[in-house]
């Protein structure tokens, strides 16, 4: 992994994290705060619940209808690499706020794109990028991306095997008579921090998404890239357009 220069501390972290998430004790952190877990957001009141730790009834294969084959680890969904992206059965459309919190495995022998990759695809259309990017500068298709669309503002990773957060603020495109007149939008906080500020999304499909009509409502789909990418705590509030 290649760290920024300004190396201020390594913390040694204690037992819990699965074998498979791999040994980060020796690792080198920017800020010790890297290596801690972010805070758990609770729904708030009128939020619809996407995950809650309990069972995947929410969830399905892309075709809509086969359970998904992800698995449950202490109350946490996990990618089982090879059973393809899973998607909400509720379809979702207008305004909304989606809290999302996942972490990623240490793969410090895996490189770029098959290091700790999955992505949270909005409408299931609009993709905010996972990835192990600790460190790394920012890029479109690094963790906290837009994919292909806008790189993030700052890279407000933490280190792999911590629990991290997205906050997309979505707003789907504005259609008229069928037709869209104006594109989605999103703001984006990672780990709290803005990454994204109101950023038009100029294509109605982002790299391996859905696709379809971006007039129609759409899912939340979660993807499986081939790693054991881990999320929690899935939640979606209604907004005012």
């Amino acid at each position: 992994m290649i760290l920024a220069a300004s190396v201020v501390a390594t913390v040694m972290l204690t037992t819990g994290i699965p074998a498979q998430y791999g040994d980060i004790s020796g690792l080198k952190l920017l800020k010790p705060e890297d290596g801690m877990d972010v805070k758990s957001q609770p729904p708030p009141p009128g939020a619809i619940v996407l995950f809650s730790g309990k069972d995947l009834d929410g969830w399905t294969k892309t075709d809509g209808k086969s359970p998904p084959g992800w698995k449950i680890v202490n109350g946490a969904m996990e990618v089982v690499p090879g059973t393809g992206n899973i998607i909400t059965r509720q379809r979702f459309a207008g305004a909304f706020h989606l809290h999302v919190e996942f972490r990623v495995p240490y793969m410090p022998q895996a490189k770029g794109q098959a290091r700790g990759n999955s992505g949270v695809y909005v409408q299931g259309r609009y993709e905010v990028q996972i990835l192990d990017s600790y460190g790394l500068k920012s890029e479109k298709n690094g963790c906290g991306a837009i994919y292909g669309v806008a790189a993030p503002l700052v890279n407000a990773c933490k280190a792999p095997t911590v629990w991290q957060s997205y906050d997309i603020y979505f707003r789907a495109p504005v259609c008229e008579n069928g037709k869209k007149k104006e594109p989605a939008r999103m703001t984006v906080y990672h780990n709290g921090i803005k990454i994204h500020d109101n950023v038009s999304i100029p294509i109605d499909n982002t790299t391996a998404g859905l696709g379809g009509d971006p007039c129609k409502p759409g899912p939340i789909m979660l993807q499986d890239h081939g790693d054991p990418v881990q999320f929690r705590n899935l939640w979606l509030m209604p907004l005012k357009d």
